[in-house]
């Protein structure tokens, strides 16, 4: 049986998606970011880089979440991916590569800043990556308007999308209120159908979502761990 190691509302929700969408047996596995479980020496063996998701496979751990979406789709297809003799596997790489090396680490830098600048420069830097972040978000809104069944739920791209879309709408706390859903029509479409499917339904319900998690977010109120 598969193992994710999440936290509520974390990267993990997005491999969570997935496999809920592919029907496959797993166990979720609480890394507690309270006591910064994703530090500790028995966390750090499953993911070195000490980052949340990690998931255990019969081929190994698998960490980085556009690693482990690439081999579930590849794994169970089902729709979570384009098969790679396919002619719009393309496509979809070059999408699902988009969201993970270039969206989700710009919206990263906006949650923690002390990372990537110095003492005095957050306001800037945040000014900056905003202005990202939406251009990313107006790409994406042109390219699911164009080809909405390469984004369409059951595929991991929307599962991706879809959360990188309900953290721009909440976080940073205290600055939020910079992206909203309805300025980008074909986004908010993509949330709206993929927050109405049994599997995200199940995933929003695992991890304290309420009922709109993507259209219209709520912070987690999760039952286990915490989002922070």
């Amino acid at each position: 049986m598969l193992v994710l190691h999440y936290a509520p509302d974390n990267a993990s929700l997005i491999v969570r998606l997935a496999l809920e969408e592919a029907g496959a047996p797993y166990r979720a596995a609480l890394v507690d970011r309270e006591v910064r479980a994703q530090d500790s020496a028995a966390y750090r063996r499953l993911n070195p880089v000490g980052l949340i998701p990690a998931l255990e496979t019969s081929q190994g751990v698998v960490f980085e979440t556009g690693a482990i979406l690439l081999w579930l789709a590849d794994r169970f297809g089902g729709g979570l991916g384009v098969a790679p003799d396919a002619e719009a596997r393309g496509d979809f790489l070059k999408w699902l590569f988009f969201l993970s090396n270039t969206a989700h680490a710009d919206l990263r830098q906006l949650f923690y800043p002390e990372n990537y600048v110095p003492e005095g420069a957050e306001a800037g830097h945040h000014d900056i990556i905003v202005a990202r972040m939406l251009r990313h978000f107006g790409l994406l809104d042109v390219a699911v308007a164009a080809d909405p069944a390469l984004f369409a739920a059951p595929s991991v791209l929307s599962a991706y999308l879809a959360v990188l879309m309900r953290w721009a709408v909440l976080y940073p706390e205290g600055q939020r209120r910079w992206f909203r859903v309805t300025d980008f029509p074909a986004l908010a479409a993509l949330a709206r159908d993929l927050e109405a499917r049994p599997a995200a339904l199940r995933a929003a319900l695992a991890e304290g979502l309420g009922r709109t998690p993507f259209s219209e977010p709520d912070p987690a109120c999760p039952s286990e761990g915490s989002a922070l």
